[in-house]
């Protein structure tokens, strides 16, 4: 994939994913903006991009205010003459119950995941608009956005918001030029580190550098970061031209699609719906197959 000539802004690029995101980028020919809260994660990012042969500029900010929107665009078109490209995958966590979880566990998550990717995608807008030529916003989300994850109300309450400004804005920048869609990934981080089915055996393929088993990499869709990144190089690129207001989801061996909301039974009352003829039809009706909810529990295979 050939991406010399644009230019992208990776928020949350210091290290992890966005590190590997910044580093196809710019293996594909992007000049690429690396943005973290860590001076010496973006130092090292930078480093580490150059060394390789690319074009990276730093900027330190936290994202979720416009000024730091507004640096990161500034920066891009000050060092490298436009932009072209804007991922944003900048995040942190606050895991707590409900009954547990204080305004600023709730607020602190969605300042960063769901404002952040706001202020950002804005600022791109507006200068990508500007220039005329289109350009591509990719949106980072995550299953717990699709399904809800245990603990995790203000990640995944944030994360569900960003698949739904994805679709809006799809809409709303396709005159433009400009797409927008929701990567959806499942990476060897460590945040999966921390679940006790994976643990052990990340671990071991990181000791002794073995890959991943195949229930991993197929059934549970799990993989190294570098697994990830071929997805948002693509939607970065020319070929994905005409993909937008997608939720596509990415890890180890699986590349997914996933499906919007819709509406999957439906009945119908004369006059409307009281209380009690809901209540009357409901297991028989309407809801007979009720959906699903919470990312399922991972099943090592038995031995």
């Amino acid at each position: 994939m050939d991406l010399h000539g644009k230019v992208a802004v990776v928020t949350g690029s210091g290290r992890g994913l966005g590190l590997g995101y910044a580093r196809a980028l710019a293996a594909a020919g992007a000049a690429v903006v690396v943005n973290d809260v860590d001076q010496d994660a973006v130092d090292a990012a930078v480093a580490t991009i150059t060394a390789a042969g690319g074009r990276a500029a730093g900027v330190v900010a936290a994202v979720g205010d416009s000024a730091a929107a507004e640096e990161l665009v500034d920066t891009a078109v000050r060092e490298f003459g436009r932009l072209d490209v804007l991922v944003t995958n900048a995040g942190i966590l606050r895991d707590r119950v409900l009954w547990k979880m204080t305004d600023e566990d709730f607020d602190d998550v969605v300042r960063v995941h769901l404002r952040g990717t706001f202020t950002c995608a804005r600022a791109a807008a507006v200068r990508m608009r500007e220039q005329g030529t289109g350009g591509r916003l990719v949106l980072i989300s995550s299953p717990a956005g699709q399904r809800g994850n245990f603990g995790q109300t203000n990640y995944a309450a944030a994360k569900a918001g960003i698949v739904a400004m994805a679709r809006t804005w799809a809409m709303e920048l396709g005159r433009a030029g400009i797409t927008v869609n929701a990567v959806v990934p499942v990476a060897a981080t460590e945040m999966t580190k921390t679940i006790p089915a994976f643990a052990p055996v990340i671990e071991e393929s990181e000791r002794t550098g073995s890959p991943l088993p195949d229930w991993l990499r197929k059934d549970e869709g799990l993989g190294t970061v570098e697994d990830v990144a071929g997805l948002i190089t693509f939607l970065a690129s020319d070929a994905s031209d005409g993909v937008t207001g997608q939720a596509i989801g990415i890890g180890g061996d699986r590349l997914a699609l996933w499906a919007h909301p819709k509406e999957k039974a439906v009945a119908f009352a004369d006059g409307g719906w009281s209380a009690d003829m809901i209540a009357a039809l409901w297991q028989g009706g309407v809801g007979a197959e009720a959906e699903t909810y919470g990312i399922p529990a991972p099943q090592a295979p038995v031995a």
